[in-house]
């Protein structure tokens, strides 16, 4: 589509918003910046998101946090407008082959190792996406030589037509953001729209563990390459008791990996395999998993204090993710669990917790939700907010304890983001 002079309106003024006015604008676009909120940006007007705002708009640009089903968009619809998502916009300037990483966990640390494999190994790449920085920020900085990894939300994936990716990957999808998709089913079709565009000689790295994931072999027309955690697969990457083999080839020990959990694990075979097909030797992505630094919200170490550890997994924003969490510990478990409801079944954490948790301290719009689900099964502390709950904990826990912030939930009833919720909770333990 030809920008030059067209009227453009972009909705949701957050950072990917913002990084979509600024790519347009450079592109010779008529922007309208709109926002449901009145927001002050420096340097764009934004104006109230009414339908008056749409009236002759050539194109609409939404950002990943504003819905596709927004009322405002039926009348652009009905003229034939295009409404498309940041991601596609970026993607029909971005240069350079694009990875894309998206699951309903795990994307966020695949991601981030995959950047660090490749980088490490001396190929020219950038990260960014739903992780750090906006695809359409990444624009300027894409060359033909240099790789763009992209960590992919459904929310960005679900607004896509032409968008393709050289290596797609998809590490699971389990319930998650059923408030915005409704069903799973949505959900799963969303991130399906990572491979519906690849063609011969692309690539769709896939969890032949997970029954969606798996099924998405038939959306590609790229070749599957697979990674497992219980199955030898082939191409791709799984583990053989103790070892991850990476194409029938040992790559390392799993016990190698510093990062908790199977679920770590099985993201590191993820980008392992990535990381392959874009270049890497076996030898070099051994080297650089060794020195991951682990990502930040994600199952991170926070302190000890009288031998009790403090983990923050803030990022554990649904319920598979707090489960997986859960996992990563023998038990011992003083929980914090709460927040925003996504439409969530918390029913799953109650085997898991009765047998690990000494209780769970429930916080946020969503903890008579839990505790109706939980009831019976687990002990449950009300502390509402989550100063109460580090303060609740840092009472009760004994030495050998872990206290784990996996709040299941999403953080927008007392945070700006989870990053928010995780930075309050490592300064409020950090002055225990």
């Amino acid at each position: 589509m030809k920008l030059t002079g067209a009227k453009v309106v972009v909705v949701g003024m957050a950072r990917s918003g913002v990084a979509a006015v600024e790519l347009l604008r450079e592109k010779g676009a008529e922007v309208r910046a709109v926002d449901q909120q009145p927001v002050s940006i420096e340097g764009i007007p934004v104006e109230q998101q009414r339908e008056a705002a749409f009236a002759d708009a050539d194109l609409v640009v939404l950002s990943p946090g504003v819905p596709a089903d927004l009322p405002e968009l039926r009348a652009p619809r009905q003229r034939g407008v295009k409404i498309i998502g940041d991601l596609e916009l970026a993607s029909w300037f971005l240069q350079g082959e694009i990875i894309g990483i998206t699951g309903a966990n795990g994307k966020t640390t695949t991601t981030a190792l995959t950047g660090h494999i490749l980088k490490e190994s001396g190929i020219a790449a950038q990260v960014g996406g739903n992780i750090g920085t906006p695809p359409a920020s990444m624009v300027i900085t894409s060359r033909t030589d240099q790789l763009n990894v992209l960590e992919l939300s459904s929310f960005q994936l679900e607004t896509t037509e032409s968008f393709r990716a050289h290596i797609g990957a998809a590490l699971n999808v389990t319930p998650d953001h059923l408030d915005r998709h409704y069903t799973i089913e949505n959900y799963a079709e969303a991130k399906a729209r990572l491979f519906v565009n690849q063609r011969e000689g692309d690539f769709a790295v896939l969890n032949h563990d997970d029954a969606i994931t798996r099924a998405y072999a038939n959306r590609t027309k790229g070749t599957a390459v697979w990674f497992s955690s219980t199955n030898s697969v082939s191409p791709g990457a799984y583990l053989d008791g103790s070892r991850i083999l990476l194409d029938a080839e040992p790559l390392m020990d799993a016990t190698e990996v510093p990062l908790r959990g199977t679920h770590n694990l099985e993201n590191t075979m993820a980008a392992a395999a990535i990381s392959k097909l874009a270049g890497a030797t076996h030898a070099q992505i051994r080297a650089a998993v060794l020195t991951f630094p682990g990502v930040e919200h994600r199952l991170e170490f926070v302190r000890e204090r009288n031998g009790v550890a403090w983990y923050n997994d803030s990022k554990a924003t649904n319920v598979d993710a707090a489960l997986k969490a859960v996992a990563a510990f023998p038990g011992g478990l003083w929980i914090i669990l709460g927040g925003k409801d996504k439409n969530s079944d918390y029913t799953p954490l109650a085997a898991p917790l009765k047998e690990k948790a000494h209780a769970a301290l429930l916080i946020g719009a969503a903890a008579e939700k839990i505790r109706a689900q939980l009831s019976g099964e687990v002990r449950m502390i009300a502390c509402r907010t989550l100063d109460a709950a580090v303060q609740e904990a840092r009472a009760r826990a004994a030495s050998g304890d872990t206290v784990l912030l996996a709040p299941a939930c999403a953080s927008f009833d007392q945070f700006e983001n989870y990053e928010h919720r995780g930075r309050e909770f490592k300064r409020l333990v950090g002055e225990l």
